[in-house]
């Protein structure tokens, strides 16, 4: 039941995250929690690899590359899942950012009982 909890404030998150900035498009609520379930599967499977693999520029841009990554794994997602779409890369910075927030947001709601 948790693991439902969890993929519905993704969802929520996508859609309010993609609501608010106008360079990003979510064509509806299924498809922001296809959103939110592909980049947790991304984020899960594929960043700690390519984390890995950019480390050295990482620490030479002093973390800042990270965002610069977190945009990129934004665009995979845009072209992978239909119905959802980002204008371009500091569009998708800006949703990384922004999804980050509203997410911790949620999910601290979700868990203050």
């Amino acid at each position: 039941m948790n693991l439902l909890i969890q993929i519905f404030i993704n969802g929520l998150a996508v859609f309010l995250t993609a609501y608010i900035l106008p360079g990003v498009h979510v064509n509806n609520f299924i498809t922001a929690i296809v959103v939110g379930v592909v980049l947790g599967i991304i984020n899960a499977f594929v960043k700690p690899l390519l984390v890995l693999l950019t480390l050295p520029i990482t620490i030479v841009t002093l973390g800042l590359f990270y965002f610069v990554l977190n945009a990129l794994l934004i665009l995979l997602v845009a072209r992978i899942v239909l119905g959802f779409t980002v204008a371009n890369f500091w569009w998708a910075l800006l949703f990384s950012l922004v999804i980050s927030l509203v997410s911790w947001f949620f999910h601290q709601v979700a868990h203050t009982k």
